[in-house]
């Protein structure tokens, strides 16, 4: 894509209404959504440090680390695979897939979670050439596939479109009643993918983190797609970019304590899912891929690859809320899209730096602190590692423009030229200010067809700073800025979690956290007898129970039948949580006797025991607690997404509702 195919998109864009319309509410509630909840986290600047250290130690040390975690990963039973090019990744999982179908009569089924890798490298496309079908379980993905587009957004896919959008493809695809109503349309999606869940040979997934030390992987996700990929086919493929490392347990807790918070407001994402090892008759596997992250590791650009694919730094970037991600046409859009694009795919994106301001928008939003204006500048000044394959046009800048930049750069070295061109300047623009609408100059910067050409000031600066009448600052002045400039570090130094959590006992704390994301919370003395009286005010008697939580004999003589085994007709799940999370309102499910992890996910309604005493105040105390198991998970609430129109709605692949009975110690 040069320079003038991008401008045309750019146009059409522009053009399009509803377009803007959805980009504007995007941007807006992000936004707001971001600022709010790092507001619940008082020392987040602090963290936002320590995580660019983080990422920047890993990918200092990549090699060794990468190898660390291959080691650890085999010795938890993963099969690992390293993948040096999209082709090579490719062929790994044809391999796995061709040798693992269920059926010789019927083609392999593919269960897709959301995952950017897998978008990089157009695996879709290469496993249906294969007579492999393969299903996106996202709900925007599944939009979007429906719809044979790509996302628009690396968290919300189907951001460009209208509900009537979703409404038409579901009945022309899935032979549905046309409807706008956003939770049916949700519902039809939930109803049409149980079946793919359930039926699917081969779950693959990207990986939001891998754990070093544990040969772990981490997913973050709302809708609990992510969790039946990695739950239900006999076989489970991880494609993870390598740079996605992190060393250990307190970095994956410091990394999503900031995550979710940036990508969509929340404090913990609804499933934040850690998996060590195969679950019992599967097998896993994880794939490596280098993909050119070698070759931009060792170039200007490197500061990219600390990136953790929030899409903070779209919701802030004033070009990417007017243009949005197709125009860019690339899988990684916005701000760090325009970087990374340039570096591991080549000349045709470069031009995609011109499409920034360099305000600092996403400087300032991105919560590792990547210096993106700095790495969007290199971009542009031919720095990118594929740079030697461009042609003369190598900045993405017109022939025009690029002769204007050398005339400007030549006058600034003259201070007298200099201020003779700017007055020069002056006169021409207020000559032609009345007729700035008429004028278009889009082969020199495309501004014309989206804003007025700017006027120049009736006087240069230099002109009338001589008029400005300095006055000196006095010491109490001075005191002020020193003490100004040192506050960031004291607030820092001062704050803490501890302090956040000092004002409320973690009980209340939790029943108030877990309220806010619509779960609920029954206090109670008698486990056993509350689960059978709610269980009879719903009409229910049979659930998937895990065992030792109840009194099995007190159910059976109230009339309840229970099994250890996963069944997708049974309504009600119960298990004994392993912890709460007092500032998330989250409990923690891992895997065990009686199917805990299948209890909390198939049903439409999970019931959680927790004792009181089993409440730790934040992530960062209990994430050790997932340490030695095969799959463990921290629940936030109800299933949930927000891919239709950025509205949130309640009960997606996951259960819909979700009540914490709190047992007093």
């Amino acid at each position: 894509m040069n320079s003038k195919q991008f401008r045309q998109r750019i146009r059409i864009s522009l053009a399009n209404q509803h377009l803007q319309q959805a980009l504007d509410l995007n941007a807006e509630r992000r936004a707001a959504r971001r600022i709010n909840a790092l507001e619940t986290l008082p020392n987040w600047r602090e963290r936002r440090q320590r995580a660019h250290a983080v990422r920047a130690e890993v990918i200092e040390h990549l090699d060794s680390y990468l190898d660390q975690f291959t080691a650890k990963a085999g010795s938890n039973g993963v099969i690992v695979h390293r993948a040096k090019d999209a082709a090579e990744a490719i062929k790994i999982v044809l391999n796995i897939v061709g040798a693992n179908g269920r059926s010789p009569l019927r083609k392999p089924l593919v269960a897709k979670s959301k995952s950017m890798v897998t978008e990089e490298i157009n695996l879709n496309h290469a496993l249906e050439k294969e007579n492999i079908r393969v299903v996106e379980t996202d709900l925007g993905e599944f939009i979007v596939q429906l719809r044979g587009e790509k996302p628009s957004h690396i968290i919300t896919p189907a951001l460009h479109l209208r509900r009537q959008d979703v409404g038409k493809i579901f009945q022309q695809k899935l032979g549905v009643e046309y409807t706008e109503d956003i939770s049916s349309l949700t519902n039809i999606a939930r109803k049409t993918l149980r079946e793919v869940f359930l039926t699917a040979d081969v779950g693959i997934t990207g990986a939001n983190f891998a754990v070093v030390e544990e040969g772990a992987i981490c997913l973050v996700t709302n809708e609990g797609n992510g969790r039946m990929v990695t739950t239900l086919p006999p076989i489970h493929i991880a494609l993870i970019g390598m740079e996605r490392l992190v060393r250990n347990l307190d970095d994956l807790a410091l990394m999503l304590s900031l995550l979710p918070r940036s990508a969509t407001g929340q404090k913990l994402s609804v499933y934040t899912q850690i998996v060590h090892a195969p679950l019992a008759n599967q097998q896993r596997h994880f794939i490596i891929l280098d993909n050119g992250r070698s070759r931009l590791r060792n170039s200007p650009l490197k500061e990219s690859l600390f990136c953790i694919r929030c899409g903070a730094c779209m919701n802030a970037c004033p070009i990417f809320r007017e243009i949005g991600g197709h125009a860019y046409k690339s899988i990684y859009p916005g701000p760090i899209g325009s970087v990374i694009s340039a570096g591991l795919f080549g000349s045709e994106f470069v031009p995609l730096a011109q499409a920034s301001t360099l305000c600092g928008a996403c400087k300032d939003a991105c919560p590792v602190d990547i210096d993106l204006p700095k790495l969007l500048v290199r971009v542009r000044s031919n720095q990118s590692p594929v740079s030697s394959l461009q042609s003369s046009n190598t900045n993405g800048l017109s022939i025009l423009s690029t002769f204007s930049l050398r005339m400007y750069s030549r006058l600034a070295r003259h201070p007298r030229l200099f201020t003779l061109s700017q007055k020069f300047a002056a006169l021409t623009s207020h000559l032609l200010s009345p007729f700035s609408q008429w004028i278009r100059l889009p082969a020199v910067t495309g501004w014309g067809y989206s804003k007025d050409f700017p006027t120049f000031a009736s006087k240069p600066f230099r002109e009338r700073f001589q008029n400005i009448s300095l006055v000196p600052l006095g010491p109490s002045a001075s005191l002020r800025i020193n003490s100004a400039k040192g506050l960031p570090q004291t607030v820092a130094d001062i704050s803490s979690d501890a302090v956040t959590h000092s004002n409320m006992e973690k009980v209340e704390r939790f029943t108030n956290e877990l309220t806010a994301v619509h779960g609920h919370v029954h206090r109670t003395n008698n486990l056993t007898q509350s689960i059978i009286e709610f269980l009879k005010s719903r009409e229910m008697n049979q659930i998937h129970l895990e065992p030792n939580v109840l009194d099995e004999d007190a159910l059976t003589k109230a009339g309840i039948t229970f099994s250890r085994e996963p069944d997708p007709a049974i309504r009600v799940g119960v298990t004994q949580a392993q912890c709460g999370l007092a500032d998330t309102g989250s409990v923690l499910e891992a895997d065990g006797e009686g199917n805990p992890l299948h209890a909390s996910l198939l049903p439409e309604i999970h019931l959680a025991a927790l004792h009181t005493s089993r409440i730790y105040p934040s992530l960062d105390d209990a994430i050790h607690l997932v340490r030695g198991t095969k799959s463990a998970v921290f629940i936030t609430g109800p299933s949930a997404t927000g891919d239709i129109e950025s509205t949130h709605t309640i009960g997606v692949h996951g259960p819909g509702e979700v009540h914490v009975f709190l047992v007093d110690d």
